[in-house]
């Protein structure tokens, strides 16, 4: 039987994504000390994680069997918590419980990755269940359930999971020309462009992209939340698609770190809790010259915990039944 070839194009887009997501989380204790860390801090949240869901999704396209979602998400899951767990009250003296239906930090991808693999196949039986998805989107920021299961996040970023998965790659060879590069980049430099100029952004909180909060608990009466909510959507979908058509789809030296995004996403959450919350640095950080060393420690380190032992330790972690 003849291998499937590798799509690279994912691979780079997977390296570029985790880049972020280490990124993202490193400026969060800073980004609002620095104007420009401010409107990176926007871009990435804008685009990371329904990106990052979205890629997932797309490799989501056969039916997992029960037996490997428990192995490869259900009992990882619990490990880590353990870890964390373990980590915040051992070592780091933070005050917190052993409470598996409330994820710590990262790990609330874990719970989600097996709950949209389980509901998928049900779920894209439905007629319109796209629209479905996008409506329980927006109608769960009318409620505050807090981060219980994970259920608000679930809810809200499906439809980038479900987007994923029904998406067929060979529709993009039609755009991956110099005319769709350079539209693409348009399109981008643009929204950039109004990042950086526009003021009604400022009065919100970043975490209008995250999709654990309510309405209310952003500050949002129901209309405006569910607006600006409709906007996250489209800015991200948008975003989703034209990283699609600039990224290179060969085989390049770093595309190597697209088979190893777990370990990078599981360590550095660790790496970061440590530096949080037993030392004052990352929240000293004010300064561009203090930003850009920021983000060269970021980039440092997804190489650092993407080597085998990390990615070994993840695999076992894994397989263990």
């Amino acid at each position: 039987m003849e291998k499937k070839q590798r799509e690279y194009l994912f691979d780079n887009y997977k390296v570029l994504l985790i880049v972020l997501v280490v990124i993202g989380h490193f400026i969060e204790p800073c980004y609002d000390q620095n104007p420009f860390l401010y409107e990176l801090k926007w871009g990435i949240v804008a685009f990371h994680m329904p990106a990052f869901i979205f890629v997932s999704g797309y490799f989501s396209k056969k039916v997992p069997s029960v037996r490997k979602l428990i192995s490869g998400l259900v009992i990882p899951y619990f490990v880590y918590e353990v870890i964390y767990y373990l980590l915040y009250t051992l070592i780091l003296d933070k005050e917190t419980e052993l409470y598996f239906t409330r994820p710590k930090f990262t790990l609330w991808y874990l719970m989600a990755l097996c709950v949209w693999r389980l509901a998928a196949p049900a779920v894209k039986k439905l007629p319109y269940h796209m629209p479905i998805l996008l409506a329980a989107g927006l109608a769960v920021g009318l409620v505050g359930i807090g981060n219980f299961l994970s259920v608000p996040r679930i809810v809200f970023f499906f439809p980038f999971f479900m987007a994923g998965m029904e998406f067929d790659s060979a529709c993009l060879a039609r755009f991956r020309n110099w005319k769709g590069y350079l539209g693409a980049l348009t399109i981008m430099g643009s929204m950039a462009v109004l990042l950086f100029t526009d003021n009604y952004h400022h009065r919100l909180s970043v975490k209008v992209f995250y999709g654990r909060y309510s309405y209310e608990e952003l500050g949002l009466a129901w209309a405006e939340g569910i607006l600006v909510r409709v906007i996250c959507y489209v800015i991200s979908f948008i975003l989703i698609y034209l990283f699609m058509l600039v990224l290179p789809s060969e085989k390049k030296p770093y595309s190597y770190l697209g088979e190893r995004t777990m370990a990078v996403y599981i360590f550095h959450g660790l790496i970061y809790s440590c530096l949080k919350y037993s030392s004052p640095i990352l929240g000293s950080v004010r300064s561009n010259g203090e930003s850009i060393l920021l983000i060269l420690f970021c980039l440092a380190l997804v190489w650092g915990v993407s080597r085998k032992p990390f990615v070994r330790l993840t695999d076992k972690i894994a397989h263990l039944v």
